[in-house]
């Protein structure tokens, strides 16, 4: 993960499986399920809600220990199969940071960008501090192990 401007962290992974399975991993509650939260995270994911198209919202939901259910939700702002994957988070902690992902085929495997852009330095500072950022790397590490294992 590279802190690539004051507002923005890139990740970039080489995953090996084509575009079209990575993409499908991330669209498809079924397989994002399998993948998405970090091992080294203390929480479960309890509810995924997909509505894979601009416009489009989705809703994760994580038992995180306490009373009520962390959710984490937004919109899919640009939705282009197998190549890129946008989508707004809206929660208040995340409020204005948007997600963009790309996916480029990457001799048979795809070369898979993360950005993530927040509304400022300060909000991208206190992301950062808080550790919400750090799962990042371990979740597509997962998600390659997960497309391995799977045939992908």
């Amino acid at each position: 993960m590279t802190r690539s401007s004051d507002r923005e962290l890139v990740v970039r992974r080489a995953i090996e499986a084509a575009p079209r399975r990575v993409f499908e991993a991330w669209t498809q509650p079924e397989l994002f399920r399998q993948w998405w939260v970090p091992q080294s995270c203390p929480f479960t994911l309890l509810g995924c809600d997909q509505d894979v198209r601009v416009g489009g919202r989705y809703r994760l939901a994580f038992d995180v220990g306490a009373d009520q259910p962390l959710e984490c939700f937004g919109t899919y702002t640009d939705v282009t199969p197998n190549l890129r994957l946008a989508w707004t988070n809206e929660e208040e902690s995340a409020a204005e940071q948007v997600t963009t992902v790309t996916f480029e085929e990457n001799d048979g495997g795809t070369l898979l960008v993360m950005h993530d852009l927040y509304p400022s330095k300060e909000a991208l500072d206190e992301a950062i501090a808080s550790g919400s950022t750090s799962g990042a790397t371990e979740s597509l590490d997962q998600l390659n192990e997960f497309l391995v294992s799977t045939g992908a």
